[in-house]
């Protein structure tokens, strides 16, 4: 009887405990970045339209705020043209069931209607592409930029590494606030940090610095190369991105009229 007793209040701590670590890991925000693949500026204005007049609104109504609308700078002459867009998610609950909740929205569906309904000769885009992310406990909601002005240049880099491992060995960096306090101190002002838990490119992570203009964006990447801070955490093996990291993308952009910040 001794034993059972034991054994019963152990398995109640245990799911307290299990329930309060359940409860703190949701605090934290999840992220979607939905990628509008386009041929022409004809589709450029159909996702224009779209999202301004339909779907940015929808999820204001939901109660989704600070929703990121971005255009790569090098929009203008690149072939394939793309728009992303920064969605915040209190959960992943929130994020998985949104599309039923647009669905019964019909200010939305009006709205969207000649979108959504398109023929396939006149397709909006030629794909979308969608990102979830986790946000790291370092930075677990969105920290959005004070001002807005056209020339500011949001930077998404996305980190992919060889295996599982070593992903978290380079999301710990960031975690352990080594690399993340020395952009905080070069004014990188990074929008995000998050883990891809579901995309096209993985193990990865990806994150947002903004910056001024292009200028102040090249000259701070080069005062953090050199700086003592990042030289002395880089060259901790457990840290050398040559390791950890396989491959890098960086994405320079402007944010659309009709963007949240």
């Amino acid at each position: 009887m001794y034993k059972m007793k034991i054994a019963s209040i152990l398995a109640v701590i245990f799911i307290g405990m299990s329930s309060v670590s359940i409860a703190a890991k949701k605090e934290g925000d999840f992220y979607q970045i939905k990628i509008y693949h386009l041929k022409n500026d004809n589709q450029v204005s159909q996702v224009d339209a779209y999202l301004q007049d339909a779907y940015l609104p929808a999820l204001h109504r939901k109660g989704i705020k600070n929703i990121g609308v971005f255009k790569p700078i090098a929009n203008d002459t690149a072939s394939v043209k793309l728009v992303y867009v920064l969605i915040p998610f209190k959960s992943v609950e929130q994020w998985s069931g949104m599309e039923d909740e647009l669905i019964k929205d019909k200010t939305y569906s009006d709205a969207a209607a000649s979108f959504l309904n398109a023929s396939s000769d006149k397709a909006p885009y030629d794909r979308m592409e969608s990102i979830l992310l986790e946000a790291f406990p370092v930075q677990d909601h969105l920290l959005i930029p004070p001002t807005k002005n056209p020339e500011r240049v949001f930077e998404l880099r996305s980190y992919e590494s060889p295996t599982q491992e070593l992903a978290e060995k380079k999301m710990a960096m960031f975690n352990s606030e080594e690399e993340v306090e020395i952009f905080k101190r070069l004014g990188f002002n990074p929008v995000f940090y998050g883990k891809v838990v579901s995309g096209s490119h993985m193990p990865n992570l990806m994150y947002m610095p903004v910056f001024d203009n292009v200028q102040k964006r090249n000259e701070g990447w080069k005062t953090f190369g050199s700086d003592a801070k990042w030289k002395e955490v880089s060259a901790k093996p457990e840290h050398e991105n040559k390791v950890s990291v396989s491959h890098i993308d960086s994405i320079l952009m402007h944010s659309t009229s009709y963007s949240d910040y």
